[in-house]
């Protein structure tokens, strides 16, 4: 596991400052398109629950049980902080601090029905280890629902090399962010100006993509290091020898983004 990490946590502690009802609902949503019916009534383990919204719009769809982990402690503290303003009474829903890398304690949580882990393999350090351990907590006849980012080679490494700037220090972050914040906003304003609408729509619209907020998005994606990628066929491939079928994929047109995939383990 690398030594420079993002602090994630910090970042979904600002987040819990937007949520609202309408992000929540986006939440529910997303999970909803990519699961449907198969998360009622189901038990649900989130692998990297970061601010806790996707393990409460699994407890909103009808999950049966809902554990949540992360390596993070703010992370942990986001999640159990959403689980006690949200679901109080919901003892069906537990929260933990684990991580994706170490398989005893992974193997001590047993199968479940839904394992999801979205945009959290990626950041582990070693990615392909923390996504052969989170197979192997799938029941048979599970389902594995994870979004890894878009391998685009060499605009990869330069964000990874982005990152690790982002990472050494205040002098970096602060470079990163006063070079590629005002990108980003330029970029957004210039796209919405050429299609004649107001660029302040696009920050409210950002909001119905799984209830997240753009500027803490930014700062995510800036930061997020250990980050590491891969193809849709590389996922397909690694998924396939493991005795999983892809149900379902969603991908990010081959850009910047995560490609989410929703796979399910054959019958053993």
């Amino acid at each position: 596991m690398s030594n420079v990490r993002f602090p994630f946590g910090r970042n979904w502690r600002a987040y819990l400052g937007v949520l609202n009802q309408e992000r929540i609902a986006s939440a529910v949503l997303s999970l909803d398109v990519m699961l449907g019916e198969r998360i009622k009534n189901a038990t649900f383990l989130d692998v990297g629950s970061g601010s806790g919204l996707s393990s409460l719009a699994a407890s909103r769809l009808g999950a049966a049980r809902i554990h949540s982990i992360d390596f993070d402690e703010d992370s942990v503290a986001c999640t159990e902080a959403i689980r006690n303003r949200y679901c109080s009474d919901d003892i069906t829903w537990t929260v933990e601090r684990g991580s994706a890398l170490d398989p005893h304690y992974l193997a001590s949580l047993g199968q479940w029905d839904i394992v999801y882990s979205w945009g959290v393999l990626h950041h582990t350090g070693d990615m392909w280890a923390a996504l052969d351990h989170v197979t192997r907590l799938v029941r048979p006849g599970g389902r594995l629902f994870i979004s890894i980012y878009n391998d685009q080679g060499i605009v990869s490494q330069g964000w990874r090399a982005v990152k690790r700037i982002y990472n050494n220090g205040r002098s970096g972050k602060a470079l990163v962010l006063s070079v590629f914040v005002p990108y980003f906003v330029a970029r957004g304003v210039i796209a919405d100006l050429l299609r004649v609408r107001s660029p302040l729509t696009r920050y409210r619209e950002y909001q119905r993509t799984r209830g997240m907020s753009m500027v803490h998005d930014w700062t995510d994606w800036l930061g997020g290091y250990p980050f590491e990628v891969a193809s849709p066929e590389a996922i397909f491939e690694f998924c396939k020898a493991r005795a999983f079928v892809l149900e379902r994929l969603k991908t990010c047109g081959g850009n910047l983004g995560c490609n989410e995939f929703v796979f399910r383990r054959s019958q053993e």
